[in-house]
């Protein structure tokens, strides 16, 4: 019988932390070695404490602290990492992929099967339906409490239709809308942004032309479905060579 894999998890007593701690010891073949966040609250462990124990470390922090973290683990010489914050700057991911040359990372937008499923299709649309007929639309909504927009998820799902289209998404990415605009031109791909009271995750593209409109889109019920696609990322990471990965990756979609 296999040893089981040691699993630290990083802002403990966050929303998303009680969510992956829940998840963690809820299935078979995983062990819950040490919990830890900004402070040593009763129960928890220290980080250096934890980073000595654990196999993988789950981290849905902030951004500042999940690069720090990352840092701090390339620097040990493990363990490996699962990262689920979003809105990181570019020094930030820079930190990031100078720790994916030591130790082996997962860090993605999203951990839901379904929104990365959704990915695929979107940019499968994005390719058949011509840009000078179809205008693409992203649209979330989360809670009042996020503090990045648009959503990693969005963004990710703006990247997908931007493939599609093979353009760069900076090129034609428009996240604000004020005043007089002018005509919206042709290839532009939009964002529109809801920030309101407990909303878990709402996301949707669309595909609209003069004469129909299609959408595509995903809702999160339950917090516990990204907890588990993180679960899912830590064991498929555990004892992987060093890189930065995604769910493509875990999902096998990149194949």
């Amino acid at each position: 019988m296999s040893s089981p894999i040691k699993i630290a998890v990083a802002g403990a007593l966050g929303r998303m932390g009680q969510a992956v701690t829940a998840a963690v010891q809820a299935q078979d073949g995983l062990q819950l070695v040490a919990r830890f966040g900004r402070s040593e609250a009763e129960g928890l462990t220290s980080q250096a404490q934890a980073l000595a124990a654990a196999d993988v470390v789950i981290d849905f922090t902030a951004p500042a602290a999940s690069a720090a973290l990352a840092a701090a683990c390339a620097q040990a010489g493990g363990p490996a990492l699962v990262i689920g914050a979003t809105g990181f700057d570019a020094a930030q991911l820079a930190a990031i992929a100078k720790a994916g040359q030591t130790i082996a990372i997962v860090r993605a937008g999203n951990f839901s099967l379904g929104v990365n499923m959704l990915m695929g299709l979107v940019q499968q649309a994005a390719r058949a339906l011509p840009a000078e007929a179809y205008d693409i639309e992203v649209f979330e909504a989360h809670h009042r409490r996020k503090v990045d927009a648009p959503s990693g998820t969005a963004l990710m799902l703006g990247e997908a239709a931007a493939r599609g289209r093979e353009v760069e998404l900076a090129a034609v990415a428009q996240r604000v809308r004020d005043g007089i605009t002018g005509p919206r031109p042709a290839g532009e791909i939009g964002f529109s942004v809801l920030r309101g009271g407990g909303i878990i995750g709402e996301h949707s593209v669309t595909f609209a032309a003069d004469d129909e409109i299609l959408t595509l889109s995903h809702s999160a019920r339950d917090r516990g479905l990204f907890a588990r696609g993180a679960v899912a990322a830590a064991r498929w990471v555990a004892g992987r060579p060093a890189g930065e990965y995604d769910m493509q990756d875990v999902l096998g979609f990149k194949g």
